[in-house]
């Protein structure tokens, strides 16, 4: 065969080349096609698809119980108090049940009237779940009679069998992730735990249950105010404006339309919105008719009171939406996904329609209450002054040249190499450290940015206060890409930003106050996996000619287990400017041996919970945090 033919293949491409995978094997072929990774992510995506099941009888007015538990051995069993998975035969001569296991896309969810609304038709169906499964065992109540089924990697291996008599109707389902498919078996609690919360708060009324087998533990979600139950839940940590959300709900020919809405005194926006429970992550044509509603009603009742005069001008939907918590719930018979992640909703007539619904039900709340209206609107008018300020504030940091930056003495040590893919900086705690890492560095790819102290806790501040930071200023002028609204992740001067700080108390308090305002004002920068932690070693070990250096208390505790302990010297590491420039290269900085704990966002609402908690104005929440996990706490200084 020549080079070519190596590289380009033989060129035959006929009959025999077409590969046909029949039933699930293509599932098992190309796993990351139907549940997006065979990660962690994949592996919790498999419980979300049979729950889906459970929740789309619920949707049908047939299910008001789920039950889910993480067994001793990782494998999850999933029970519904529905109608029952039918088990009648099928045209193509196989019982119902059996055909919904192992052909992909048959369900009750194509037409035909079985499921008006579902959230599972977004999914891939529990075919997917029974294909990745080492195997899957389904038993359904239904006609009076109990059946049982089973199946190994997606083909049957237990017909389906009545084994008893029941009055109840439902369906179990117990399956085992396949250790040929998943990097991990290991389920998280807290992972599932979220994303079952959240469809009991999505769906008023219903009870789904969880436990985890392996820690007995057990909780249970039922929310019987819904979605209200989910905004007073998310703004449990934060000062609210009035005391209890707003609800707005409509319904217009078959679309559902419910939405919570509540003010807190904090400076974000946070507006979580989903269809048929799916979470749309991306947003679409419902948040974009909730935003215009929201922003007309509230200037036409700003000018009803006389708040804003005629020659003011209107407040923008940025104005309107500071410090607002909302959650949008539709339910859709055929929604359209769109968007990177399909997570965006597509439908146009959807807008009119939400909007239409708001503006209305949004009308009559303010009219009905006044005090409440005029607090939202005040907060609303104080938000424009300092967006103004905020856009003179801005023009500062906006980087017209390379020469700024050079011209910031003290600071920013740059790079030489100017591809953003290729280089990294690094924010490092004080100019004694700032100057080691300098020395150390790789000058070509390379940057540096000294921090002095504390930088601003933004969880507290308007954007103007934020924007007249000096440590601020100066990062968002290195990095190039602007800041809230004007963010651009394509200006992006660094591939790399990396938070360096010292190993104790006052150094996880900058990391913090770090990634607060990267996520609070960079989002982009953790969605892209841009944000990095760097993880200097805690100890220098020496004994005799040998050293070593560790980085965790469990490392430092089997070294010594190995070596034993006399004639060692111990050096615990508080502070980077302890470290000479190449250890501080050898250890922290150099790429062939460093360890770099790379930012990621998980589960965003989990995440404004957490910095809501450690950064902001309320101190029992805190104060709690702090002693549920003083446990954990290793070598806290004093």
């Amino acid at each position: 065969m020549s080079n070519e033919e190596e590289v380009l293949g033989n060129g035959n491409y006929g009959a025999e080349q077409i590969q046909v995978l029949e039933g699930l094997e293509a599932v098992r072929k190309r796993p990351g096609m139907y549940i997006g990774s065979t990660s962690a992510r994949g592996l919790h995506h498999l419980v979300y698809e049979v729950v889906d099941n459970s929740i789309d009888e619920a949707l049908a007015g047939y299910c008001d119980k789920v039950d889910v538990t993480i067994c001793q051995d990782n494998s999850i069993i999933v029970s519904d108090n529905g109608r029952g998975i039918p088990v009648g035969m099928h045209e193509t001569g196989k019982p119902a049940v059996e055909v919904v296991l192992t052909v992909l896309h048959a369900g009750g969810k194509f037409g035909g009237g079985g499921y008006k609304v579902s959230g599972g038709l977004h999914g891939v169906g529990i075919s997917v779940v029974n294909a990745l499964s080492t195997y899957l065992d389904i038993e359904v109540k239904v006609d009076g009679k109990i059946h049982q089924i089973g199946f190994e990697r997606g083909y049957t291996a237990k017909p389906l069998t009545i084994v008893g008599d029941t009055e109840e109707t439902g369906t179990t389902v117990k399956f085992k992730p396949d250790a040929e498919i998943f990097e991990d078996l290991v389920y998280s609690y807290d992972t599932l735990k979220q994303r079952l919360r959240e469809l009991a708060f999505l769906n008023k009324g219903i009870t789904i249950n969880l436990t985890d087998e392996r820690t007995e533990t057990h909780e249970v979600f039922f929310y019987e105010g819904g979605i209200c139950s989910f905004v007073d839940h998310l703004n449990k940590n934060k000062t609210v404006l009035h005391t209890n959300p707003i609800f707005v709900v409509g319904k217009r020919d078959t679309n559902v339309v419910e939405i919570a809405l509540q003010y807190n005194e904090s400076y974000v926006e946070n507006i979580f919105s989903f269809v048929n429970n799916i979470n749309t992550q991306e947003g679409g044509t419902h948040l974009s008719g909730f935003k215009i509603a929201l922003t007309r009603t509230v200037n036409d009742y700003a000018r009803k009171l006389n708040i804003l005069k005629d020659n003011d001008e209107n407040l923008s939907g940025e104005d309107v939406r500071e410090g607002l918590t909302a959650v949008i719930s539709l339910k859709i018979e055929e929604p359209q996904f769109e968007g990177q992640t399909k997570t965006k909703l597509g439908n146009s007539d959807v807008r009119g329609i939400v909007d239409s619904i708001v503006s209305d039900k949004l009308s009559e709340f303010f009219e009905e209450n006044p005090a409440v209206t005029k607090k939202i609107i005040e907060k609303s008018v104080m938000s424009a002054r300092a967006r103004d300020a905020a856009r003179k504030a801005r023009e500062l940091t906006r980087r017209k040249n390379a020469l700024e930056i050079s011209s910031l003495p003290g600071k920013l040590a740059d790079c030489s190499m100017k591809d953003p893919m290729q280089t990294e900086i690094y924010l490092v705690e004080g100019d004694s450290a700032g100057g080691s890492a300098k020395q150390g560095r790789d000058r070509r790819f390379q940057a540096i940015l000294p921090l002095r102290g504390k930088i601003l806790n933004v969880e507290k501040a308007r954007l103007d206060k934020i924007l007249n930071s000096d440590e601020i200023r100066v990062m968002i002028t290195a990095f190039g890409n602007g800041i809230a609204e004007d963010f651009d992740l394509e200006k992006s001067r660094y591939g790399k930003i990396i938070i360096m700080t010292d190993a104790d108390v006052d150094g996880a308090h900058i990391r913090t106050l770090l990634l607060t305002f990267f996520y609070r004002y960079m989002k982009p920068l953790i969605e892209a996996g841009r944000i990095y932690i760097a993880q200097p070693p805690l100890y220098l070990v020496k004994k005799g000619r040998e050293s070593w250096y560790l980085y965790s208390d469990d490392e430092m505790s089997k070294l010594l287990a190995r070596i034993g302990k006399d004639n060692i010297n111990v050096q615990r590491y508080k502070g980077l400017g302890e470290m000479n420039p190449d250890q501080l290269w050898e250890t922290t900085m150099n790429p062939e041996g460093r360890t770099l704990l790379q930012v990621e966002l998980g589960d965003a609402m989990a995440a404004d919970e957490m910095f809501t908690i450690l950064m902001g104005d309320k101190v029992e929440p805190r104060r709690k945090f702090i002693e549920d996990h003083a446990h954990d706490v290793r070598n806290l200084d004093t």
